[in-house]
């Protein structure tokens, strides 16, 4: 059962990196630095639950416990980019665009998903009447209740009568 959790949140943060690139290629919204780090979030969890289902079953539960970090690491990046970013004329030297531009080098290995094209201000768009980042917000906060289901959540058991 934990596994089939896991495999449900690493589904939902592939679609919201599709979501981010339709976005970004598509309807023409360039991401800021901290819409980055949240991809980068975002692809680190899925691909740490989708590792779970290379291992055995207690080291599943660590999985979830890293999905349940990782998930609270994306809710106060948002928060962030919601309170403090966007309202600031560059993201340049935040901690975002720090350790995506200078410390993993990731916007110039794979610009098409890490590329820093905006500033936090310019990012700050809605969708549905919404801002951007309170969706992220508000997914970051469903994967953290589903990997919490996940970690502590109780197993199916097969029990044998008789």
């Amino acid at each position: 059962m934990t596994q089939s959790r896991l495999n449900l949140i690493a589904l939902l943060c592939l679609l919201a990196l599709a979501v981010a690139l339709v976005s970004q290629h598509v309807f023409n919204m360039p991401p800021c630095a901290w819409c980055v780090l949240q991809r980068l979030i975002l692809l680190v969890i899925a691909g740490v639950c989708l590792l779970g289902n290379l291992v055995p079953g207690a080291i599943k539960r660590m999985m979830a416990l890293l999905s349940f970090a990782l998930s609270i690491a994306g809710i106060v990046a948002a928060w962030y980019q919601h309170t403090v970013a966007s309202e600031m004329v560059s993201c340049d030297r935040t901690f975002a665009d720090i350790f995506m531009s200078r410390t993993t080098g990731l916007d110039g290995l794979a610009p098409w998903l890490f590329g820093i094209y905006a500033t936090c201000m310019d990012a700050k768009v809605s969708v549905f009447g919404v801002e951007y980042v309170l969706w992220a917000l508000l997914l970051f906060v469903v994967l953290l209740v589903l990997s919490g289901y996940a970690l502590f959540g109780k197993t199916q058991r097969t029990s044998r009568l008789g």
